[in-house]
Order: structure tokens, then sequence, then C-alpha cells
């Protein structure tokens, strides 16, 4: 039988599902993505790990870590008896899936037990890491995410061997099956690298990885290319899509190989396969190998063969004075991969073998650390570095820390831990708001309802604000007002024209009353929909107002929306439909389809499109917009790639437009289903109060404070 090349490997059984509806219609809009993480899947809805995480003793927890740190296994050994750098691997390559595009990706929700990143080839053998921390997760229990222990195993391991550290922040929540919603790129097989434009720096997007299956770079250099400048660009342009700048990636890339070895000691073609396609007697194990012992000094995982440094298991300067003290020759390891070794090495930089027996091995580097001394702007980074030992170290320290936090949001959603109370504009600091007297939020909203802007105006503003938030990295939102800041307020789709005469009158009302222009602003969409309803729309006050130093304007372009089918926006025709890309931004605001479908009629319904097309009623919260959509008096007709128009069946009278986001409301099975029970018609109260319902979700999803 043909050994399957596709990374996302079928069950070992075949069984005959029969002919299923996405064999038929393979371009049929599949709504998965907002039905992720179903609690029938979840085995602890009656715990709340955000309290259960206050009550863990942390002391012990890092002194049982310890422990088991020198507690070599027979069954997996220790190299140099210390599972060190291995947890610190296990806890780089958790936290390194983490990307700017999307937000998604990195340590937050432990997806590391889950295919497909349990079985990429970057993560071989690291099945074994997480087998040695279960004593560890079943002794603490409920107190103790995966997640968490996944991060603070390798901080433990850091600060066990003398290295900087700035501690671990607690309150990562597990999930209980794969992420299907990550595009972790096209490719049907591993290591495949159709991912890229005409240049090393025109990697899709949202990629961050130069090939599928890898964490960021080939170590051995592109495609496997031993070729030390080249590398430097791919270390460059990942790091900078994992957030990082340069003094950042070098202070990574030098304290992480500080420890550790990289394990290639014979024929890779003799390793099993990865552990979602093994045996069922293997239990989840994989990479079985069937070199020698397969462990220990036998191990083969990347097919580089050696240790960085001269001490592994200690931090110290060593790999810089290895790196900056010798000219390095490239040469083949043991499994056949391109490495390189020092030229005429003394004896006092040998390295023992890892089984504690007297044989000393040569150190190496990988083609990935030999960019850092090539790149002209890394090699001056790590002179300085060389020079500064106290720099590195705090470099280092930071940049860590920030490598296994990003993905947790701003400190508000930190809930326990021994991190540094330090403040960094990565984590997109925000000033604590106050929460308003009932009697100076009715001022606010009185003085809203004067105002003069018209409800289209109140509610988009207020959208476009909240809207920014994506739960994959807890970034964006409502608090903070940073749509006044730049880049938000210059964005296309915030018309900042418009824009500005609007935060003008906002910012009048939020000195008038002393509050912040934060919560005018959602304050504002409140008022919009009651003006549009009749309906009272309850707020949650107290967000602050940040300034444009709190603001790191690179990383916040990225949440830029390029299409908004909420609003109706498109900047430019993509090569994906523009209802995927709603259904993408719907599951970054954390919507169901319920939710999803509600939030486009409503704004429809009170006027809200960016391109016109889609307002069909006079701005009045109903289900007005959803009853036109389903009416048979009408027949479509597409006018363009994302255009259509409807004529009136019996005199043809052109009678409405719209775009692909409006009628896929119509067109779609499922979503038409949701679409014919807010238009009956004993369900206009119901759609309005679902609305809100959903609309507050949204306004509310960056206040960590109050969940």
């Amino acid at each position: 039988m043909k050994a399957s090349k596709c990374p996302f490997h079928g069950a070992t059984t075949q069984p005959n599902l029969g002919t299923q509806n996405k064999d038929w219609w393979p371009n049929h809009l599949n709504l998965d993505i907002l039905r992720q993480h179903d609690v029938k899947s979840n085995p602890m809805l009656d715990v709340s790990y955000k309290e259960e995480v206050k009550r863990l003793d942390l002391a012990a927890l890092k002194n049982d870590l310890k422990k088991v740190l020198t507690n070599s296994q027979d069954w997996w050994p220790a190299d140099y008896g210390h599972y060190g750098p291995f947890f610190i691997r296990m806890t780089w390559h958790a936290a390194g899936t983490y990307r700017t595009g999307d937000g998604r990706g990195g340590a937050a929700t432990g997806a590391q037990r889950f295919a497909p990143l349990n079985s990429w080839p970057d993560n071989g053998n690291l099945d074994k890491a997480r087998r040695l921390l279960w004593p560890i997760k079943e002794k603490y229990g409920n107190k103790l995410s995966w997640a968490d222990l996944l991060v603070l195993a390798g901080n433990v391991a850091i600060e066990d061997m003398g290295g900087p550290n700035h501690g671990t922040v607690l309150g990562r929540e597990d999930i209980w099956h794969p992420e299907k919603d990550i595009y972790w790129g096209a490719e049907d097989e591993w290591l495949g690298d159709n991912r890229y434009g005409n240049t090393r720096q025109s990697l899709e997007n949202p990629l961050a990885a130069v090939q599928m299956g890898l964490i960021y770079v080939n170590p051995e250099g592109p495609n496997g290319q031993p070729d030390p400048a080249l590398s430097a660009q791919d270390v460059r342009e990942t790091f900078k899509r994992m957030a990082m700048n340069d003094e950042e990636t070098v202070a990574l890339v030098a304290g992480g190989h500080t420890f550790g070895k990289a394990h290639g000691a014979g024929d890779a073609a003799l390793v099993g396969t990865e552990p979602e396609g093994a045996a069922m007697e293997n239990m989840g194990l994989g990479w079985i190998s069937s070199h020698a012992t397969g462990k220990g000094v036998d191990t083969i995982t990347s097919g580089i063969e050696g240790p960085w440094t001269t001490n592994p298991t200690q931090w110290d300067m060593g790999y810089l004075d290895l790196l900056m003290k010798y000219e390095w020759e490239c040469k083949k390891s043991p499994a056949g991969a391109w490495q390189w070794h020092p030229v005429n090495c003394s004896e006092e930089d040998m390295v023992p073998q890892v089984d504690g027996s007297n044989e000393k091995v040569l150190p190496m580097m990988t083609t990935a650390d030999m960019s850092l001394k090539i790149d002209p702007i890394y090699r001056e980074i790590c002179e300085h570095f060389h020079a500064n030992p106290e720099v590195f170290g705090e470099a280092f320290a930071k940049a860590w820390f920030k490598l296994l936090h990003r993905d947790m949001g701003p400190k508000t959603n930190y809930i326990a831990g021994d991190y540094k109370d330090v403040d960094y504009v990565w984590q997109d600091p925000t000033p604590k708001g106050k929460v308003m007297p009932d009697n100076v939020e009715a001022a606010v909203r009185e003085a809203l309802s004067k105002s003069g802007l018209t409800v289209p105006q109140l509610v988009e503003t207020a959208w476009a604000s909240a809207s920014s938030f994506r739960g994959s990295d807890n970034r964006g939102g409502a608090n903070g007002a940073r749509i006044r800041l730049a880049p938000q307020k210059d964005w296309e789709v915030n018309k900042p024209k418009e824009l500005d005469r609007i935060l003008a009158v906002y910012e009048g009302i939020a000195e008038n009353h002393d509050v912040s222009i934060a919560d005018v602003i959602v304050l504002g969409g409140a008022v919009g929909i009651e003006k549009a309803s009749g309906v009272k729309v309850p707020t949650t006050t107290g967000r602050g107002d940040a300034t444009q130093e709190q603001t790191d304007v690179a990383s916040f372009d990225l949440l830029k929306p390029r299409a908004c089918g909420f609003r109706n926006y498109a900047e430019k025709e993509f090569a994906v439909s523009p209802e995927e890309i709603m259904l993408d931004k719907a599951q970054l605001l954390g919507l169901t389809p319920v939710e999803m479908t509600l939030l486009v009629g409503g704004m429809r319904a009170m006027g809200v499109s960016s391109s016109g097309e889609g307002c069909w009623t006079n701005t009045t919260l109903s289900n007005d917009w959803f009853k036109t959509l389903l009416s048979m008096e009408v027949k479509w007709e597409s006018t363009g790639y994302n255009s259509y128009r409807a004529s009136d069946r019996v005199t043809g009278e052109q009678l409405r437009t719209a775009s692909r986001t409006d009628l896929v409301f119509g067109s779609n099975s499922e979503l038409r289903a949701i679409v014919e029970v807010y238009a009956q018609n004993d369900n206009n109260e119901k759609f309005v109060k679902d609305f809100i319902q959903a609309w507050n979700k949204v306004m509310n999803a960056d206040r960590f404070d109050l969940n």
C-alpha cells in the first residue's frame, strides 16, 4: 500500500459513510467554522477554570516540576540527565504557532495535544514531553489546564537551568477537540511550501511558517538548502509575522539554543509514523524509531544532530561565544541533514555525549543559526549581546515572555501566576475606566439623541470600534477607543472623513460629562438602536481611553479588515468569496450562525452598508429586511463579481441591489432556515430582542473584567 503524503491522515479503518453533502456540493458554504468547540465535547462545563487556577499552589507545582526535570525515565531518557531543554522546546512550539495575520495559533488553548499540531514534523517526539508531564496534570487536576502546564513547564526549566525569566501568567483554558478553523496552508504533503509569491517575503497571509508542518523556518535552510543569507530572509519574515523585531528574534534564537541539542542519530527512514497515524497499541505515541534503541543517544527527530553549546543544560554565553569564535563548515548529519560544525574546534569546546559517557562530540549550528552571523543586522545585534551578557539576558527574558503570552491579549485577561507587574505596549494597555452613575449615563444618552447624528452613523461607528476585536488573541475591541487613534482612524472601511466629524461630537459629549470616549461610542450605538426600534438597549460602561503612545501602530494595522460583510465592504476582489471572509470575521468575534445572521440583518435594516447595497428598508430595526430578502415577488440577477439586482417579476422594474453577503442569507439552506424563523409574523419582537443580545456580545467582547 502506498504511503499517504497527506498531512491530514484519515483513520486506520475506512468506514463507508456513503456520498456526503460535501462530495456532491464541494463549493457549498460551510458554517462549521462558527460551531467550533461545541459544548458537547467539553467535560468541564461544571468547572470554572478561571476560579480553580486562583487556588493553585504555584510554589508546590513548580517544585514538583523541578523534580520531573531530573527524574530520567528509561522509556524516554533525559538528555544530559535533564529534561529542561526538551520542555523548553515543547513550550516554544506550543506558543510559536501564533501569527499576527489573524491572531490564531499560540499557546492559549493547549492545541498542541490535537491534530494537526500533535503530528507536525516540527513537533517530532514532543508527544513524549507531554506524556512525561501527565503525572503533574493528574495530581493538580482542575486547578491546572494543559494549556498553562505546557507553558509553565518550559519556564520552570529555564529557571532550573539558571536562565533569566519574567515568570508565567496562568489562566489559559483548554480546548477539547482540534481547531478546524485554523488555516495552516494548502499543501497536501508535509514540508510542502506552495505558499510563496515571487520572493521570500511574499509568504501567503496569514501564514507565518515557511513550510507545512514547521513552526518557523527550515533549520537546514530554505527548502533544505544550506544558504545562511537566504535563511536570514526567512527568519526575519517569519519572526516578524510572530510579532518579533530583529533584536527580539536574535534574543529568542540565541537564548533558546543556549539549551539542549538536536537529534539526528541515524537514518530518518527508520522513524515510524506520527501520533495521529500510529498504530493503536502505541497508545497515542508516534515517531517510534527502529534505529538502535530509538531513544537517548539514538534519537532521531529533526535529523540534525548535536548540541549548540558546551554546557547544554546551563544558561551561559556559550551559544554566542561559539558562534562568534569559530569559522563554520557545512556537513551532513548521520540522518543526512545539512548542519554546520566549527573548524578546528578546541578540546575545551567539545561537548559530552547525552548518555553521560566520556565520549565528546562537536557542537553544531543550523543554517538558521548561521544566518545570525551572516546577516549584517543580526550580526551587529549578536556582537552587542555578546559584549553585554546582562543586556542579552534581559532581552531574552522579555522576548520569551512576549512569545508565551502574546495571544492572551491585554493584561486585564491575566488570572494568576508569578509574572512581573510590568506593562508592555504589545499588551495593548488601556487606562481603567469608571462606571457611569445612572444619572450621568442618562444625560449622555440624551446628548447623543440630540446630537443630530443619524441612526446609521451611531450604529456603524459603534460597530467599527467594537468589531475590531478578535478572539483569537483577544486584541482590538471598543475598550480604549482606539478608533480615534492611528492607524484605525485612517482605515478606509471606517470612512475617515465622516468618522472625524462623528468623533468630534463624541469628544465634546465625553468632555462635558467627564466620561470616556470609549463609553460614549458604545452608548451611541445603543441610542441608535433605540431610535430604530423603540426598545431600551442595556449597556455596560467602565471603559477607558487609550493614548497613541499606548498603541503599537504597526501591530494594530494588522487588525484592519480588508473586507467586512457586516458593513458590505470589500477593498478589492479576493481569491475567496465575500461570504467566506464574513464567516472568518464572525468566528474571530465568537459569533454563532444565528448571531451572525441577526447582526447582518439588523444592521442592514438600520441602513448600515458601505457599498449602499442591501439597504431596502427605512432604518427601522425590524424583521422587514428578512421579509424582503425572502420575497418571491422579485427575481435576482448577477451584475458583477459582488453585485446583484432584483427586478419585479411582473413589470421588470429594478427594485433593489445586493451583495453576496446579503443574498447568502437567502441562498444558503442553513442560513435561510434561520432567516425564516425571524421573518415570521410572530417573531419581530424576538428578532429585536435577540439582535440586541448579539449586539451587546460584540460591544463587550473585550471586557475581560466582566467575564
